[in-house]
C-alpha cells in the first residue's frame, strides 16, 4: 500500500541574481505578487493538497522566509489594539500554515544538491517538491492530481506542460508513451536544456514533483551536469531509464501557471492576478484597457 504524503521540500537557497538590486538583502521568494510574498502562495498550495510538514532549504541571507512564517508579536498586538481585524487576520494566517522546518543547502550545488539536504527530514517516505519560480493558479488542480497519481501507481511523478518548441532550451525535456488516462504520461527520457532545435518533445517539466525516496541513493551518486551542478532532471532521467521504483510518469498541465523567476514573467503574473481579485479586478481592468490604447 502506498504511503499517504504528508511532506513538501521547497528549494528557496537561490540568489536571485535575475532582480538584482532588489534582491541584494531580500530573498527573491519574498517579493510580493500583488500583496502576498511568492513563497506564501506556494506554501499555500501544498497545504491546500494535503502537506502538513514544509521543510524549506534556505541559504545565507534567508532569514526573512522564517520570520514571514513566525509570529510578529508587536505588529499582531498593534493591529489588534487598531482594531484592524482584517489585517490582523492576513498577518497571522502565514503563522500556522503549515508544521515548517528549515536547513541550509550550505554550497550552490544545484537542485539535486539542494533536494538532496532534505534527506535527513525526509526519511524513506514518498515526498513533494515544489519550486517557488511557478506559482499554480489555485482555482487549477495539479498538486492534489499528482499526489493522487503517486498513491496509484506508487513511482515518482512529475509535472509537465506543453511549451513552444521554440523554447524548449529553457527547460527540461521529457520523451513520453500515452497511458490510459488522458492527462498522464510514461516518461521514457529526460534531458536537460537540449540544444536548440534537439528536443524530441514540447513537453516541459515544471516545477512540482511527487518524489519516491530512492531519488536520494541516486543523487548521491549522480555526477554534476549542466552548469557544473548535480541536476534533479539528471536523476530522473536514470529512474525512468531504468524502471527504478516503478518509473517515471507525468501529469500534463493544461491549467494557468504564473512564471515568477523572470522580471517580465513576474510583472505579468502580477497583472494576471490582479485582474482576478474582487478587490482589484473591477478598477484595473478598465486601466490596463485605457493604458493600453495609449499604445496603440
Amino acid at each position: 500500500m502506498a504511503t499517504k504524503i504528508t511532506k513538501a521540500v521547497i528549494p528557496a537557497a537561490g540568489l536571485g541574481t535575475r532582480f538584482l538590486p532588489a534582491t541584494k538583502a531580500m530573498p527573491k521568494e519574498m517579493l510580493p505578487v500583488v500583496d502576498k510574498p511568492a513563497i506564501q502562495y506556494v506554501v499555500e498550495e501544498a497545504v491546500a493538497a494535503g502537506l502538513t510538514d514544509v521543510l524549506m532549504i534556505t541559504g545565507r541571507n534567508k532569514n526573512a522566509l522564517e520570520n514571514h512564517f513566525d509570529r510578529m508579536t508587536e505588529l499582531e498586538s498593534t493591529l489588534q489594539r487598531k482594531g484592524d481585524t482584517d489585517r490582523l487576520h492576513k498577518v497571522e494566517f502565514s503563522n500556522d500554515l503549515a508544521d515548517m522546518h528549515y536547513v541550509r543547502q550550505g554550497d550552490p550545488r544545484g537542485l539535486g544538491h539542494a533536494i538532496l539536504r532534505a534527506k535527513m527530514h525526509v526519511g524513506r517516505e514518498p515526498f513533494a517538491v515544489l519550486l517557488g519560480d511557478d506559482l499554480i493558479d489555485e482555482r487549477d488542480v495539479l498538486l492534489s492530481r499528482m499526489l493522487e497519481e503517486q498513491s496509484g501507481r506508487n513511482a515518482t511523478v512529475i509535472a509537465l506542460m506543453e511549451v513552444d518548441p521554440a523554447l524548449s532550451h529553457m527547460y527540461g525535456i521529457a520523451t513520453v508513451e500515452p497511458t490510459d488516462d488522458d492527462d498522464v504520461v510514461r516518461i521514457t527520457g529526460l534531458v536537460e536544456k537540449p540544444a536548440q532545435g534537439t528536443a524530441l518533445s514540447n513537453l516541459a517539466i515544471i516545477g512540482r514533483y511527487v518524489l519516491r525516496p530512492e531519488i536520494f541513493d541516486i543523487l548521491e551518486r549522480t555526477d554534476p551536469g549542466k552548469g557544473g551542478e548535480i541536476q534533479l532532471t539528471d536523476a530522473l532521467q536514470e529512474m525512468a531509464e531504468n524502471d527504478i521504483a516503478g518509473g517515471v510518469y507525468g501529469v500534463v498541465f493544461r491549467g494557468r501557471r504564473y512564471d515568477t523567476g523572470d522580471r517580465l514573467d513576474y510583472i505579468k503574473a502580477i497583472v494576471q492576478l490582479a485582474v482576478e481579485r474582487e478587490d482589484l479586478g473591477p478598477d484595473l481592468r478598465p486601466w490596463l484597457k485605457q493604458f493600453s490604447a495609449q499604445l496603440d
